[in-house]
């Protein structure tokens, strides 16, 4: 191994731990409590006992309830669309190195982070919709939740279904779904860890720093597009659980996509019917109103709505010290317990508590959003005496960060992982760090 090389998962976990101990990263570095390669390991409990602990209320969904956020987040973005009406031009300005650009540009680029953060609420309401945890009717579910991922670019019925297999299948190495891990060979590190191709590669050309925001950018700028195009962080098996062909694409538009089941390809047909319709919506009103004001006013806000809601999805289920399972080691219940809450601050209120309660969510998607604080609380009295609830109070920046760092690749797909770090793996001969 070379310089700062893990040889088993346990080691890695024991690195971790050491750092949370030393130095400037003492008070800012969290680490999971369960350890499952620990002989004292605590027995883990079922679902059912787990749901036992929560009041039956949480389970109890209102179309009212539910409807009142709709129209609450609706009104936010109308709200914030009339002030960026009211204050900014979409012209843009004749002289770019004036105050009145500067004005401009930063002015624009508020309004998006902002319609973004409300919108992203709307893609919660919608996923709920997808879960059944919306209202008790699944077709009134459908009917929002087609509307409101629709109008963001989001397939309904076909994210609907992977989304539901991401459920199923939480940090399961092989037939997990969404940001499953990438190996070591699919990283470009032989078995000695040495580079030859890759990701590795471009690590060391470009050093720790640069590749962990080269990271960030390609989760939260092209991720969302390129898994949906079936380019990126796709399962490795396909509907029928036969491991996909070296550059074998399963998309979330083509209703054929070995991703999904035949029973599925009216649905699928008729999300992809809604994709293309809106982008129909889109060019007539750039044909009519320009290119720049529908970047504007559309194009920006969904950029940082897309970017929220793949952070969610990776920092709720990755830590250098949180296990990913082979499918010989891998339950339920070990999958959903890697779920990891965290504080968002004021996004809580926006993005409706979604991930500083996503292991209630992971435990029941089926319970509201709404309920989801009281069953948190339920939960965390339950599992945090067994070492089985994980909370990491490192603010979500932070935590991006070094998950960018950290979380680089698993050694295979067997037994317990845990994620590795190029940052530790051996330099070629004729390699020299750059940090």
């Amino acid at each position: 191994m070379g310089k700062g090389g893990r040889s088993s998962a346990s080691s890695s976990r024991q690195s971790i731990q050491t750092i949370s101990k030393s130095g400037n990263e003492s008070q800012t570095t969290w680490v999971s409590p369960y350890n499952p390669l620990d002989p004292k390991a605590p027995e883990l409990p079922s679902k059912g006992e787990i749901k036992a602990v929560i009041p039956k209320e949480c389970f109890e969904r209102s179309y009212l309830h539910s409807m009142y956020f709709v129209v609450r987040d609706t009104a936010m973005a109308a709200g914030c669309a009339y002030i960026a009406q009211q204050t900014l031009s979409t012209d843009l300005p004749t002289d770019l190195l004036s105050r009145d650009a500067l004005v401009w540009f930063v002015g624009w680029n508020i309004y998006a982070f902002w319609m973004g953060c409300i919108l992203t609420g709307h893609w919660v309401l919608a996923h709920e919709c997808g879960h059944g945890a919306f209202s008790p009717s699944q077709t009134f579910n459908d009917i929002w939740g087609f509307i409101m991922h629709q109008a963001l670019l989001v397939p309904y019925f076909a994210w609907q279904y992977t989304h539901a297999k991401h459920h199923r299948r939480t940090n399961n190495t092989m037939d997990g779904e969404s940001h499953v891990p990438n190996t070591r060979e699919e990283m470009g590190l032989d078995k000695n860890h040495e580079r030859h191709s890759g990701y590795s590669v471009i690590h060391e050309a470009i050093g720790d720093g640069p590749f962990a925001m080269f990271q960030i950018f390609a989760h939260l700028v092209i991720g969302w597009p390129l898994y949906l195009m079936g380019l990126a962080s796709t399962g490795r098996l396909g509907q029928d659980g036969k491991v996909l062909e070296d550059g074998e694409i399963i998309d979330h538009y083509r209703p054929w996509s070995k991703m999904f089941p035949s029973k599925l390809r009216i649905k699928v047909a008729l999300s992809t019917l809604g994709v293309i319709g809106a982008w129909v919506a889109i060019y007539y009103a750039a044909k009519e109103y320009g290119v720049l004001p529908v970047t504007l006013w559309y194009i920006g806000p969904l950029m940082w709505n897309q970017a929220w809601l793949v952070l969610y999805t990776w920092l709720q289920h990755n830590d250098p010290s949180v296990p990913q399972y082979g499918p010989e080691q891998w339950t339920w219940v070990k999958g959903a317990l890697s779920t990891i809450d965290r504080p968002y601050g004021i996004f809580d209120f926006f993005h409706h508590k979604i991930g500083s309660t996503h292991v209630a969510h992971h435990l029941f998607h089926e319970m509201p959003f709404y309920k989801a604080d009281v069953a948190t609380a339920a939960i965390k009295a339950f599992l945090e005496p067994k070492g089985l609830y994980n909370y990491d109070p490192t603010p979500w920046y932070l935590a991006m960060w070094r998950i960018a760092k950290r979380c680089h690749y698993i050694e295979g797909t067997e037994g317990i992982q845990y994620y590795k770090s190029l940052e530790d793996a051996p330099l070629r001969k004729s390699g020299k760090k750059v940090d």
